[in-house]
Formats: structure tokens, sequence, C-alpha cells
């Protein structure tokens, strides 16, 4: 199988992961730099071409960063359209994206997760601070990622300040439940499937609410109940992914989903379990490329 790794970060240790385990399972693999690629978009036959020369694959596994993720999303459908196989949809990847999106869709497939609000007007920030059962809170910018744009409001008066901020930046945002039983620590799950391969706890850093690895946190190795397996696969789905990073964190009324992540970092669970996941992706590959030589919409379930 020839593969296409769509990444801006050949050297990034996920990206060597994956070009390692490919080559180990005997496939040709190429990075290519998705915002390099140009797409041919005429009838009937969809193209994509990188640095000049027509790109022929069997298969793409993208890793979009988060703030290219409407033009890598762009190259991922089109390779679609061409009938290439993915390891994530390019409409799972801007669904998870999208953290108003995500939850909604979250909401709507009733995966338990910590109470969110939206809204616009900054007269409306008592009601919205209500709704999540008051401060302290969590404000998210829509577009931030690896903790980025996170802010842990302790007080109405600071966080009718960070909105009212927010607003005049004309920043969107999302007000979230503070869970203060969770003590600074998330776990990540990773899903390859219909399988969680690994899972982490992180740590926050003294002194700070967020245990994103980015921020400082520490990962240990644990193990998974049942009940937080079922709801990672659950959220997975949910966006419409097929792997996926699933942060939770563990409240008074059970594991609660925070967010779904279409690129997931590999060295934090690698390290911390020990296990081949990049080798657990290239499996899933040749899975989906075995279903679709037999029925080629198998390979899309």
């Amino acid at each position: 199988m020839k593969i296409a790794l769509l990444s801006r970060a050949p050297e990034c240790y996920s990206s060597r992961r994956l070009v390692e385990a490919a080559q180990l399972a005997g496939h040709e693999i190429i990075v290519l730099d998705y915002l390099r690629c140009r797409m041919d978009i005429v009838p009937g036959s969809p193209k994509v071409f990188y640095k000049g020369e027509q790109v022929h694959i069997d298969a793409i596994i993208p890793r979009i960063a988060a703030s290219y993720t409407f033009y890598g999303a762009a190259v991922v459908r089109q390779f679609e359209m061409a009938g290439v196989l993915t390891s994530n949809s390019s409409l799972g990847i801007s669904q998870s994206r999208n953290k108003l999106r995500c939850h909604q869709l979250l909401s709507r497939k009733g995966v338990d997760m910590p109470i969110t609000g939206f809204a616009h007007n900054i007269h409306d920030i008592d009601a919205l601070l209500d709704s999540v059962g008051g401060t302290p809170v969590i404000l998210k910018l829509l577009e931030g990622s690896q903790g980025k744009g996170v802010v842990l409001a302790e007080t109405s008066r600071s966080a009718e300040s960070i909105i009212a901020a927010f607003r005049k930046l004309d920043a969107n945002f999302l007000v979230q439940e503070y869970i203060e039983e969770a003590g600074g620590s998330d776990i990540r799950a990773l899903v390859v499937g219909k399988t969680v391969v690994g899972g982490m706890m992180r740590n926050a850093a003294e002194g700070e609410f967020r245990a994103n690895l980015h921020q400082g946190g520490k990962a240990i190795v644990i193990k998974l109940s049942k009940e937080e397996k079922e709801l990672a696969l659950h959220a997975t789905r949910a966006v419409g992914l097929k792997i996926a990073g699933v942060d939770l964190i563990r409240s008074s009324r059970g594991p609660l989903v925070l967010e779904v992540n279409s690129s997931p970092g590999l060295e934090g669970v690698e390290k911390a379990t020990g296990k081949d996941i990049a080798g657990r992706i290239i499996k899933f590959l040749e899975k989906q490329q075995e279903a679709k030589s037999v029925s080629p919409q198998a390979a899309l379930r």
C-alpha cells in the first residue's frame, strides 16, 4: 500500500513514528505538506498535485494542525473524492476542530460532558454563568488548542471581565462548568477504530489547572474503566472520527468528555504505556484497505 502522511512537521515524534511503523509493515509512505498540495476540481476527475506532480496513493493519514483546518480538510476531501482511503474523514476533522459544533454533536448523541454554554451578547453573561452552575467556570476560545485559550475564572467579576475582553476582540468562546473534584487531572484515551488502544492520566503542573502536556502536565499510565472506554468510543463516533484522542475527566457523576482531537499526539501515550500506537494505526489502515477491496462501502463504516 502507498500511503501519504499529511503533515507540516515531518520531524515531530508522531510523524516519525507513523513513517517508521508504515515502513516496518512493508508499505511505501511519503510525507506531504498539505499546504503545498494543489487541487484540480474538475467534473468526474478530482486530482491532487504536490509540487507540480499529481499524487497517486492508496491511503492518507491526515495530521492537520488546528490553525490550518480549513485548507487541510479541503485537501483530505479532495483525496476522498478521488477514492483514496483516509484514516479520518474531512467531515470528522472539521467537526472535531470546531469546539462549539463538537459539543453540540456530543450533546445530541447523549455523550456525558460538563455543562456548556454559548452566547454572543455580553448582556447575557449573568444568565450564561448561571446556566453552568456559576463560578468558578472554564472559558474556552473556539479556536484554541493544546490548552491555549483556556482560562479559569474563579469569580463572577473575573468571568465578566474576561468575557468582555473576548467580545471586544470579537472572539467566540464557550463557558463550561468547572469540575473541582478532577483536581487538575484529565485522561487521554487513544481510540483506533472500535478499540481504545491506550490511555494515560495527565496531571497539571503546580499552580496550573490545565493538564495538557504542552502546558507542563505530567503523564502516567492508567487502566481505564469499562465506562471510560465506552464513553471515549461513543464520543469518537459522535463527531465522525475513526482515530481520536478523547480527553476525559473523572467527576462525582462519572466520566465526562472534555474534547475530541482528530490528530492526537503519540509521544505522551506511547511513552506512558509502552505501546506501539503508530503500529496500531497502520494495522487499522490495512484492515480498512482490505474491507475496501471487498466492498467500497465497507471501508466507510
